[in-house]
């Protein structure tokens, strides 16, 4: 569980913020808003947020804004870890078991970062024998809350064994690109 590794609740639910808003600034009334805490709390955790340069700030007329610094230097390792606290990733985690026999589940880092994709491209691939009205679910309801289409693509392993064979490039323009593991090891998707 993340709470053993980032103790503090109001600095997870701060990173949790920005790093699902990775293009977004807030300021201090406004995270307390949507984060739920207190502002003290809320005010010494970005503090040390700022302090550790993981976010930026800057004064804006009255208020001070506080922005994610790219070039932090765990700011990758950040985005995968927070990705999988997306309403998706919860949902896919929550449903598992519905979802079939499951061998691997890679979300492309685009999605992490709301960035939009070509027609012929994906954010999610889904690979197994897979239940693919339960998947159309989670995406649907993963969908209002993003409040757009999550593009994905499901497919047996031998399937994923056959294109990446015979080169097929939908699929390797998918797996040459970052992207985060929800299910099995990035190594063997690319065996």
């Amino acid at each position: 569980m993340l709470k053993d590794i980032i103790p503090s609740k109001v600095r997870r639910k701060i990173l949790e913020l920005f790093f699902q808003n990775i293009e977004e600034s807030f300021y201090l009334r406004e995270i307390v808003r949507k984060i739920d805490e207190e502002v003290n709390a809320v005010k010494r955790e970005l503090d040390i947020l700022h302090g550790a340069k993981v976010l930026t700030r800057e004064r804006r007329m009255n208020k001070v804004f506080y922005t994610l610094n790219r070039s932090y230097q765990f700011f990758d390792e950040f985005l995968r870890i927070f990705t999988k606290t997306t309403i998706l990733a919860q949902l896919i985690s929550k449903n598992l078991s519905k979802l079939g026999k499951i061998r691997y589940i890679s979300i492309s880092t685009k999605f992490s970062r709301k960035l939009s994709i070509k027609e012929d491209e994906i954010y999610a691939l889904f690979v197994g024998i897979i239940v693919v009205p339960e998947i159309d679910s989670i995406m649907n309801e993963a969908r209002k809350t993003f409040g757009w289409d999550i593009n994905y693509t499901v497919m047996t392993d031998d399937e994923l064994k056959f294109r990446k064979k015979n080169n097929d490039p939908f699929i390797w323009k998918f797996l040459k690109q970052p992207k985060i593991m929800i299910v099995g090891q990035e190594e063997d998707l690319m065996k």
